[in-house]
């Protein structure tokens, strides 16, 4: 059996942006995944049982490997519009920093899945943890049009096998962890990831992003600069934008906080290129974190040093999310599979060829 190319095929075997020929700009990572970022690791808790209309998971990011996650990120959050949740975010604010993994689930799910990861970071780490001050970060979008979203089904044991099933390489794309029960311009949406190299006089970093897309109108969506939803429209299920699109952005750059949630920021350009506003029942909430200037396991030492890429050298990593936001969001709609949901409800998947074969003829 051939080995797929993880540039070009997300893990079930279906083709990403790249493998249909999409002109994205830049350079990927080994993988083009936000694991690409060296220590990053992501795992899923996948939940699918048709029958009882059970179509939902958690998705886990790891900053940093597990033996290391008392150890704090720097971290940035943006809010383009506020109609979600992202747990811990005031604290990102004011502190900088966040600590433990990062988790995404559907809406109803953000407590218990909140509930695990701390009972998770207890259990790794009993003696550490004990007195300290944990505040994980936990994102979440609306998934009730095709999961029973008021059975509350996912539990706290789902949140702590999603972080122990993290692992670096290859991503698992579309309809798994968190973004199972996900739609994104009313095509089936779900989990996508990219990643970019950037180069700047301090160095060569990686910069990459996973996105829960969850977001927008068919006739908005854009693809590489080409009006998709209105050349092939979906079959409505919207008479205006309902979803919410979390995007989780990492890199090895060092970076202070500030610049992070500049960094963040720009998640909002990545979205727009694929042609959303940013509705107003959206929630569109981007966090940015980097795995550089490691200050060590909690509690916080006495004197903290930091060193920063100078902020005149920021633009190739602005443009780096920006490019890796817009394709995560192509590839978790490319490697999503239709999904028969509750009440008969039916999402198509994005037909690639049809959106390969749209962008060559508008582009000749």
């Amino acid at each position: 059996m051939t080995e797929l190319n993880p540039i070009t095929h997300s893990p079930n075997g279906r083709r990403r942006g790249r493998g249909y020929g999409l002109p994205f700009r830049g350079v990927t990572g080994p993988v083009n995944a936000i694991t690409d970022v060296p220590g990053v690791q992501v795992g899923f808790t996948t939940l699918n049982d048709p029958e009882r209309h059970i179509h939902t998971g958690v998705t886990a990011i790891l900053p940093r490997p597990a033996q290391d996650l008392l150890h704090p990120v720097w971290a940035g959050m943006f809010s383009m519009n506020g109609n979600g949740e992202l747990t811990g975010s005031h604290w990102v604010r004011d502190g900088g920093w966040a600590s433990g993994p990062i988790a995404i689930t559907n809406t109803a799910s953000i407590g218990i899945v909140h509930h695990g990861l701390n009972r998770w970071m207890m259990h790794r780490f009993p003696d550490e943890a004990d007195g300290l001050w944990l505040l994980p970060v936990v994102g979440e979008t609306y998934d009730g049009w095709l999961n029973d979203l008021c059975g509350l089904h996912v539990t706290e044991g789902h949140a702590m096998a999603a972080i122990d099933a993290a692992t670096a390489g290859p991503i698992a794309e579309g309809n798994v962890g968190g973004g199972t029960g996900m739609i994104a311009y009313e095509y089936k949406g779900g989990t996508g990831t990219a990643s970019r190299l950037v180069s700047v006089r301090a160095g060569g970093y990686m910069v990459g992003a996973l996105v829960q897309a969850n977001h927008g109108r068919g006739p908005w969506l854009e693809v590489c600069g080409v009006r998709v939803g209105e050349a092939m429209p979906p079959a409505p299920i919207w008479s205006k934008e309902t979803g919410s699109i979390i995007v989780i952005i990492g890199t090895d750059a060092p970076l202070l906080p500030g610049q992070l949630e500049r960094m963040a920021r720009r998640a909002a350009i990545g979205i727009g290129r694929g042609g959303t506003p940013s509705g107003n029942s959206s929630g569109d909430i981007f966090f940015a974190f980097s795995t550089a200037n490691d200050p060590g396991p909690l509690p916080e030492p006495p004197l903290l040093t930091l060193r920063a890429v100078t902020n005149d050298d920021l633009d190739p990593l602005y443009m780096a999310v920006v490019e890796c936001v817009e394709e995560a969001v192509v590839n978790a709609m490319l490697a999503a599979e239709t999904m028969l949901g509750r009440k008969g409800r039916v999402v198509p998947a994005l037909d690639g060829e049809a959106v390969a074969e749209l962008v060559r003829r508008t582009s000749r």
